[in-house]
């Protein structure tokens, strides 16, 4: 079934915002009401509340001490609302002149105003692309998902290649410190050093510039390795 057929396209945009945190947090398991509410900036009374008329929509599978979890159409309406908000930042990107910094909030405000015939036109006119500007997959039109086999720079092992292949877009502030330095999705990276006792990892690009990441950062980027490549 593709998203243009599901029922649950006029739902609104809160409905929307809670499928989204809760497949964001839960994946295949379970978000807690605490997680949900910290996600959303809402009271956890209120998170209750909704996870219950979720619940009766037929969205959320919601059990009070154990949280929530998408069931199948749940989770064909969040990544349905994921693609559209995925490919709206693709276009801000490249056809509106954004910074990649500042298309995660415009996103989030422009898809819960347009269609789901939009949302395919615009995949068009983009080419297609299965990655946004922060390397995250792009749903297929069907909900299907390119299976995400990246690890965060800081679990990585010191002297080995990885390649950048999604950064984070929750804080603008890292978006800006990473984009000003190149460190963006497809970046090949040397991991010169990591240090256990403050979570330091430092880098070394292709061009010879090397950068030390703090614990924060080096959270926000995930890579794959290059076994291939040597030092």
């Amino acid at each position: 079934m593709t998203y243009g057929a599901t029922k649950t396209s006029v739902l609104s945009a809160s409905v929307g915002d809670y499928l989204k945190a809760v497949w964001s947090l839960g994946g295949a398991g379970a978000a807690s009401t605490k997680e949900i509410s910290v996600h959303l900036s809402v009271a956890p009374a209120s998170v209750t509340s909704m996870l219950g008329r979720l619940q009766e929509m037929g969205l959320v599978r919601y059990e009070r001490y154990r949280g929530a979890s998408l069931t199948e159409l749940g989770r064909a309406e969040a990544l349905r609302l994921v693609r559209r908000h995925r490919l709206i930042e693709t276009f801000l990107l490249e056809h509106l002149g954004y910074d990649w910094q500042e298309v995660h909030e415009e996103a989030e405000r422009l898809e819960h105003a347009v269609s789901d015939g939009f949302t395919e036109r615009l995949a068009e006119l983009l080419g297609h692309p299965d990655r946004d500007p922060h390397g995250d997959p792009i749903p297929t039109p069907e909900g299907a998902l390119a299976v995400d086999d990246s690890s965060p720079l800081r679990e990585a092992e010191a002297g080995g290649w990885v390649r950048i292949y999604k950064v984070s877009d929750e804080s603008t502030e890292a978006l800006d410190y990473l984009g000003e330095r190149g460190l963006v999705p497809g970046r090949l990276l040397h991991i010169e050093e990591t240090r256990e006792l403050d979570g330091v990892v430092t880098v070394r690009d292709e061009d010879g510039g090397t950068y030390a990441l703090g614990d924060s950062l080096a959270r926000s980027v995930f890579i794959r390795r290059e076994p291939r490549l040597s030092a």
